[in-house]
């Protein structure tokens, strides 16, 4: 019992070091970025490769499309404000569209905040430098000219916002081309919404039929710092394409074979911790091509590519994509377009994870405050396991009431271990102890816990989030310590009521592991540390009952 024990408490001690790596690089401090304020003062060169479009494999009637002069990928970018900068400032958004291929270049989210510390600096979701580099990119594809992502566009202002009591702003951009095609590509922008509408509108005042297809892609490049230690979340692209719900296909893959599937429904992706960016045709269209690839300079794409339109001269046609770029929140990516919601991805744990975060918001509408909520959901599952519990308590309790004959065999046997464990096994045989039972019910338990640390790690819901006093962002580290230095005294005291290792070893290490937990739980988010704290005292207070009760104190 003892070496199973020991083996559990470094099992533990393994995990809590991984966990420690994950939190530490989801919530550690970040570097400071330029205000969004100062986003269109001062804007450095574009120095990341940049993409290559679909490729003429498919490309339906227009198979014989000739390449760019790049041949599909650009070895040179084009120079940063070449067609000039629109700034379009809403009450979720605050975005820079460069004329140049009327793309979003960069993209920060106003209610989301880097830090709980800097309010006034908010999460750039895109950025269009060198390090960080993550754009959008639009356009259109025909034997004719019509306008790719290189080509200038026009727009009547430069600066547009959602003005108070509004519901909506577009932000229309104009192509005219000298054979008489006119392209208008107009963004819709919704109030307390991070889904942007681009709707096509082309004329065709050419002499002949006009067959185009409309494509949409991200371009980014890998970012250095998304894995820390073993765990990691993750970030690269993501398809749901027909009957395949979420598929993740990481920078290796895109760069290894790529990815290219046609089906009517489903939409790419790129998506990070806390945040997604998914291009979402409209669900009408058929016969629409999903593709990701590695691009020339370290850049990667993934993109949607809709089927070829005709349209005859003198007519009009429009079609279109929506863009979700924002937070990974379950309800906002439920609403925004199926299976985009298992972006918030809980890996092998969401058939528990996804029931303890159906709770864990319940209990916030009905507290108000997340802190609450994670110690309401505390108890909820020290109830669910609360029988469990009481049977390795009382396992443990029995055991406790043995110690003095235990000892007793120890001395007996001196250094001959063998029969000291023969001894110890007839002993629980004839008291009808096993050793065991306190152990299984742990186990059990553990994915449970594991679960509910995924929740915590991927709900951005709880990003920042304050609670009472001095703790007022639960995805930071305690400013204080005042609840690392808790757990470790309910650690400590929840040794005292298991029984003491015979091992004088092992009992050295026992007393030195709630000093350890607390230097390693300083460094854990508060959120995570409060959960451990509560199910530390109710534990305690368990455990104390049933010994009691049998007489082992």
């Amino acid at each position: 019992m003892d070496n199973i024990k020991t083996f559990l408490i470094f099992g533990l001690l393994a995990t809590s070091m991984l966990l420690w790596s994950a939190w530490e690089k989801d919530y550690g401090v970040r570097s400071q970025m330029a205000a969004t304020d100062q986003v269109a003062d001062d804007i450095p060169s574009q120095t990341a490769a940049d993409d290559s479009l679909p490729t003429a494999e498919a490309i339906d009637d227009l198979s014989s499309l000739p390449a760019l002069d790049d041949g599909g990928v650009a070895a040179t970018p084009q120079p940063e404000g070449m067609g000039g900068l629109v700034r379009v400032k809403t009450d979720t958004f605050d975005i820079e569209i460069n004329l140049q291929g009327a793309g979003i270049q960069r993209l920060a989210l106003s209610n989301y905040p880097q830090q709980s510390s800097e309010p006034d600096l908010p999460v750039q979701l895109m950025d269009n430098t060198s390090d960080n580099f993550f754009v959008t990119q639009t356009g259109l594809r025909s034997q004719a000219t019509v306008p790719n992502h290189y080509d200038t566009f026009t727009t009547a202002q430069t600066r547009y916002t959602l003005a108070a009591g509004a519901d909506s702003l577009t932000v229309p951009f104009q192509w005219q081309g000298e054979d008489g095609v006119t392209v208008t590509k107009t963004y819709t922008f919704t109030r307390d919404s991070y889904q942007i509408k681009l709707d096509y509108q082309i004329e065709n005042n050419s002499a002949a039929a006009l067959s185009v297809y409309p494509y949409a892609q991200f371009n980014r490049k890998e970012p250095s710092d998304k894995r820390d230690g073993f765990v990691y979340t993750y970030t690269g692209a993501v398809f749901s394409v027909g009957d395949e719900a979420y598929e993740k296909v990481d920078f290796g893959d895109l760069e290894d074979e790529g990815f290219n599937q046609t089906a009517s429904t489903g939409w790419a992706a790129m998506i990070q911790h806390y945040f997604v960016a998914a291009w979402l045709p409209h669900a009408d269209e058929q016969g629409k091509t999903f593709y990701g690839k590695a691009l020339e300079g370290g850049n990667f794409t993934s993109g949607v590519k809709m089927p070829t339109l005709t349209v005859a001269q003198g007519e009009m046609a429009e079609t279109g994509f929506r863009l979700y770029a924002g937070p990974k929140e379950h309800a906002r990516l439920t609403a925004a377009a199926e299976n985009l919601d298992l972006a918030v991805d809980y890996g092998m744990f969401t058939i528990i994870a996804k029931p303890l975060f159906w709770l864990l918001e319940w209990f916030h509408k009905l507290t108000g405050n997340w802190g609450w909520a994670i110690m309401l959901l505390t108890i909820s599952v020290k109830a669910l396991f609360f029988q469990l519990s009481a049977k390795s308590y009382r396992s443990m309790a029995s055991m406790r009431k043995l110690t003095p004959k235990l000892a007793a065999l120890k001395e007996r046997h001196g250094d001959d271990k063998q029969a000291y464990s023969k001894s110890m096994m007839e002993l629980y045989r004839t008291e009808k102890i096993n050793p065991l039972s306190g152990c299984w019910p742990i186990l059990l338990q553990m994915p449970v816990f594991l679960s509910l640390y995924w929740v915590l790690v991927e709900s951005v819901e709880i990003r920042q989030a304050p609670f009472i006093l001095w703790l007022q962002d639960l995805t930071a580290m305690d400013p204080y310590f005042v609840l690392p230095v808790i757990f470790g005294l309910s650690m400590f005291f929840q040794q005292k009521l298991n029984p003491p290792p015979q091992d004088p070893a092992q009992a050295m290490m026992m007393k030195a592991f709630p000093l350890i937990f607390t230097v390693f739980f300083a460094f854990f988010p508060s959120g995570l540390v409060l959960y451990w704290v509560v199910n530390n005292l109710l534990s305690i207070a368990q455990q104390w009952y049933i010994t009691r009760k049998l007489g082992a104190l």
